[in-house]
């Protein structure tokens, strides 16, 4: 006999990191996708693991409850709406679908623009308090335009399953959905994405370059990932030359909005004497930033080899050295009283970790910027400088990924 998976309405009390909203039911904390804090949802548990003696205990008090402190759910309607609640940006993820039907990548839809910036907001203010310390305030999370938050995606990434079928997953699941719009997409990205004819199973990726044409990446299953031609970005007059499969801001305004921020962070700390690092530095977007603030002397460290290749040469006119490496490593191998001027940081979403702090620590700089992705991973590191004798001088926040969990946050850590 297979257990039916129980129902339960559910007050929504908050929101937790990666884009689902808190409830708890019989001491349990709930976590469910496509619902808004002050909300009652009726909602299913779609925990794999629920057993059916599990799905009878959720159905009343007492004895022989499970002993998770957690469970997963779907939203299957709302019984108590929010006022923040709006028609989902992204038909095909609207809660008026199947729960197996809607798809992934915009899971603030739902939720009025000025509110999911609150939200986010909220996400970081949590993080900081549980993992930085006490006493650091979480920014307002700016917006960057003035539009209603689609229309941004310059990449987007589409997948192929075994019938031929192309579109996005549905959320949580690896399982193709026919789309008949990409909202968030740039236009012609959306355009070429329709276009797409005869892909064989796997993965396409849509890059729009600076020069505002789309570039078609078909990824097959099993397939070696090669090179693909070289695009061109420009950021605040300068050209960045890149692999247009490798990595760029999605956002068309992210890298001027995240190079000014870490140029306001460098104003009059950049010692033009000093060796200055750009660690985790891609194609050498915030490298330039320092060469543009007074550095001459600049290091940036990035273990994809094809990256380090293009920052070298959209460096060469501030003969900045780019180093192949893991930061961890690179700093490690650092002769001992290497001392350094600034230190500006872009880890990816799993943040710097301890050794890449402790490390950069002991190369005195003096000051840090660290540019981040995750607000969870930021506030561990940040509270691992703290801890080390630094102090948070200041933190802005920024909303390039409207409609979805995701913000960026530039950090300035000073002595």
């Amino acid at each position: 006999m297979t257990a039916q998976a129980p129902v339960l309405d559910l007050d929504i009390t908050g929101i937790a990191h990666g884009g689902t909203f808190i409830a708890r039911h019989e001491g349990r904390v709930v976590f469910v996708p496509d619902a808004i804090p002050g909300e009652r949802v009726r909602a299913r548990i779609v925990d794999p693991s629920l057993r059916l003696a599990d799905a009878r205990s959720v159905q009343a008090s007492g004895s022989g409850a499970d002993t998770r402190s957690f469970w997963r759910a779907e939203t299957l309607e709302v019984l108590d709406p929010s006022p923040h609640r709006r028609p989902h940006v992204w038909a095909e993820a609207d809660v008026s679908r199947a729960p197996e039907d809607r798809v992934g990548g915009a899971d603030l839809g739902h939720i009025a623009l000025d509110e999911q910036r609150v939200f986010k907001r909220r996400v970081l203010q949590e993080a900081l308090d549980k993992f930085a310390g006490a006493g650091l305030s979480a920014p307002e999370v700016r917006s960057v335009d003035d539009g209603d938050g689609t229309r941004w995606r310059t990449r987007i990434s589409l997948h192929v399953d075994a019938e031929g079928r192309i579109g996005p997953y549905a959320a949580r699941s690896h399982r193709v959905i026919d789309v008949a719009s990409l909202p968030l997409a740039r236009a012609a990205v959306e355009q070429a994405a329709f276009a797409l004819r005869a892909q064989k199973p796997g993965r396409v990726d849509l890059v729009e370059s600076g020069d505002e044409r789309v570039h078609v990446l078909p990824r097959p299953e099993g397939g070696r990932r090669g090179r693909s031609e070289t695009i061109v970005e420009r950021v605040a007059g300068r050209r960045f030359r890149l692999d247009a499969g490798g990595f760029w801001q999605v956002h068309p305004r992210a890298g001027e909005t995240l190079h000014a921020a870490v140029a306001d962070a460098l104003a009059g700390r950049v010692d033009p004497d000093a060796t200055h690092f750009d660690l985790y530095g891609g194609v050498g977007l915030f490298a330039a930033t320092l060469g543009e603030q007074g550095a001459t002397d600049i290091v940036t460290v990035e273990s994809d080899r094809r990256a380090t290749e293009y920052a070298a040469e959209n460096l060469a006119d501030l003969d900045a050295q780019a180093v192949t490496a893991r930061v961890d490593r690179f700093l490690a191998g650092l002769p001992e009283g290497t001392r350094a001027g600034a230190v500006v940081l872009d880890p990816p979403r799993a943040g710097a970790g301890r050794a890449v702090v402790e490390s950069i620590h002991g190369v005195d700089p003096e000051a840090v910027v660290y540019v981040a992705c995750d607000p969870v991973a930021l506030a561990r590191d940040l509270g691992t400088f703290r801890g080390l004798g630094w102090d948070v001088s200041s933190l802005r926040a920024f909303d390039l990924f409207p409609h979805s969990h995701h913000f960026e946050a530039v950090a300035v850590l000073t002595r």
